[in-house]
């Protein structure tokens, strides 16, 4: 570019070529308990700025592909890297760049509602924290109950501050593990649309479920998984929507 100086020239090269790695590159992943193969030389690759929606039945293999993923679990085999960096290289600092909402909300109950948001910003190192906290509970609409206990929260107001904490520090990975289960009605609008402003921004996404309705409704790519195999890797087309409802009949059930 005119005007640039070498050094400015060199760095938006490396800053393109990075956008060009995957987000998710994995190559012959398997995870074995014992003798039991959980998961069985799985190879894909996530585009950064994908959605990916991972669906199978109980026992696919789902839940342990995402712990993988986000470096909960190491891999028996296989290769694994995440923005095109080998998690066994530094894995703080990738972690750093992954959100994860799984099963539990990870609160504290004798926290309050932003003493819990300081706690998990305080270990993501985020600049600002107060503000930041502030404006996740103002999103979140918890802002009245800052100063309350968790435990005193309904099940409603734990889920959505669960949601703000997923968000909390901007990750550039979102796994989610069956996000929408058992969440209530504001829960669910307030998930949906942070994801969509999510994806809107280019974060990629990777949402596990054994709904196909989800899947289709919210991702642009599917896999899914049938004993630990990968048993399908494509883009989501409307018009191939009988065709994806068939390869879920066929492996999901």
């Amino acid at each position: 570019m005119p005007g640039q100086t070498l050094t400015e020239s060199m760095t938006d090269s490396m800053n393109e070529a990075l956008s060009t790695v995957p987000a998710i590159q994995a190559r012959g992943l398997t995870k074995l308990f014992g003798d039991y193969p959980a998961l069985q030389n799985v190879s894909f690759d996530v585009e950064r700025g994908e959605f990916l929606a991972l669906i199978g039945h109980n026992g696919a293999g789902k839940t342990t592909l995402l712990k993988l993923l986000a470096l909960l679990s190491r891999p028996s085999f296989g290769q694994l890297t995440i923005a095109g960096l080998d998690p066994a290289d530094d894995p703080i600092a990738l972690r750093h760049r992954i959100g994860l909402l799984g099963h539990n909300t990870f609160l504290y109950d004798e926290l309050t509602a932003e003493e819990n948001l300081h706690f998990y910003g305080s270990l993501y190192g985020i600049h600002s924290l107060p503000q930041v906290c502030r404006d996740t509970l103002e999103s979140v609409g918890l802002t009245p109950f800052a100063g309350e206990l968790v435990r005193t929260f309904s099940r409603g107001m734990r889920q959505r501050l669960t949601i703000g904490r997923l968000f909390l520090h901007q990750p550039e990975l979102l796994l989610l593990d069956e996000p929408f289960s058992g969440l209530d009605e504001r829960a669910v609008a307030l998930l949906e649309s942070l994801l969509g402003q999510a994806h809107k921004n280019g974060t990629t996404i990777v949402l596990c479920t054994h709904q196909l309705d989800l899947a289709l409704k919210h991702a642009k790519k599917l896999m899914i998984l049938h004993r630990g195999k990968l048993a399908h890797l494509g883009a989501i087309e409307p018009a191939r929507q009988a065709e994806t409802q068939e390869l879920y009949r066929r492996f999901v059930g």
